[in-house]
């Protein structure tokens, strides 16, 4: 961050604390439940945060974004999480087919749907009784921002094992999309919605291969692929046209036929590495391999992730339509597990009391 956006940040902050009464007489004081799903964290709020209004999701979103904003940065941003951290906060839902409803939040802001973080919360709500336990799969419903994500828990002997999520119709926005992007030429990628759109592309296309090549440099890539796509190619979305926005870039090891082994990817959104092979990057690679031909509902496909050595599966189910979009349902599914539960404070002396990030 500059030294002005510090400010700035600083300055908002400091209007919620006053609204929100986050004093020493009446302290801030957020419950979670720590877990990752193949190495991605998953920080499930699960007490303190104040009420959010709204009448829809999409409403309950943008009023956290406007008024809480403070409250994501306290829990996201160093000293109590990093880049790379990613929350759930559970709402009320407002489709009466929804168990649960939750939002999304991140280093940069609040997103529309996340894979890795309904594996998680999908074995959550059967731990937590918020759905009655059924061997032997347990069936609920999430109403994500993007809309309603339906998951299977398996469920046997008392214990949980994989989970698997349909999601939103999946479609290719664009085939070959050429892009001039700085420092490595001009190059083709494919654009997918997977709840969130993403671009595309394999390794050798940027002189990079993903089994050997630095992190840093998996980074700088594909943040370069994706500020160039947003500059290039307007995105449209079926119904919300605040859902048009490039998510991230998938850098992949190109091998796109079916195959018995796993593909590999790196999934990068703005400065965030996913650990998991990524729910949603997987749903729309699907959708692209599926337009493609590469595969049929017949096949499971293994993905796993160059980070972490992590495999989440992917098929598609159905063909659907989603507007104007040629769609297909796809299945994900992976493990979630957990690491721990928290209780973060505020000291309100404590002149980084709302979080930092150095980049």
């Amino acid at each position: 961050m500059t030294f002005d956006q510090v400010v700035n940040a600083s300055m908002e902050e400091s209007k919620q604390d006053a609204i929100f009464n986050c004093s020493e007489s009446s302290p801030f004081v957020i419950k979670t439940v720590e877990m990752h799903t193949g190495g991605e964290p998953l920080r499930i709020i699960t007490d303190g945060y104040p009420k959010i209004e709204g009448k829809t999701i999409l409403e309950k979103r943008v009023y956290v974004r406007d008024n809480l904003d403070v409250f994501r940065r306290r829990l996201m941003w160093e000293p109590r999480g990093h880049d790379d951290m990613f929350g759930a906060l559970l709402v009320d839902p407002d489709e009466r087919d929804a168990d649960i409803g939750v939002l999304f939040m991140h280093n940069e802001g609040y997103g529309t749907m996340c894979g890795h973080a309904c594996i998680g919360l999908g074995r959550y709500a059967v731990d937590r009784g918020i759905v009655p336990a059924k061997s032997p799969q347990t069936e609920l419903v999430i109403q994500c921002p993007t809309g309603l994500v339906k998951l299977w828990v398996d469920y046997q002997y008392g214990k949980i094992g994989r989970v698997r999520f349909h999601s939103v119709p999946a479609f290719v926005f664009a085939l070959d999309q050429e892009v001039d992007v700085p420092n490595y030429g001009r190059v083709k990628v494919d654009i997918a919605y997977g709840g969130v759109f993403y671009a595309i592309l394999p390794d050798s296309s940027l002189g990079l291969d993903l089994r050997t090549a630095p992190v840093q440099a998996v980074k700088n890539a594909a943040g370069a692929v994706a500020e160039a796509v947003r500059k290039a190619v307007p995105l449209r979305h079926p119904e919300h046209p605040d859902l048009a926005f490039l998510y991230g870039t998938i850098i992949t090891d190109g091998r796109d036929e079916y195959e018995p082994t796993p593909a590999l990817n790196t999934c990068v959104s703005g400065v965030s590495v996913d650990r998991s092979p990524c729910g949603s990057g997987v749903t729309a690679r699907v959708a692209i391999q599926y337009r493609r031909g590469q595969i049929d509902p017949s096949k499971e496909r293994q993905f796993v992730s160059a980070a972490t050595g992590s495999i989440f599966t992917g098929r598609p189910v159905r063909e659907t339509k989603w507007g104007e979009f040629d769609a297909v349902i796809v299945e994900v599914a992976g493990h979630a597990h957990y690491i721990g539960t928290a209780e973060f404070t505020v000291e309100q002396a404590d002149p980084l009391k709302n979080g930092f990030l150095v980049k």
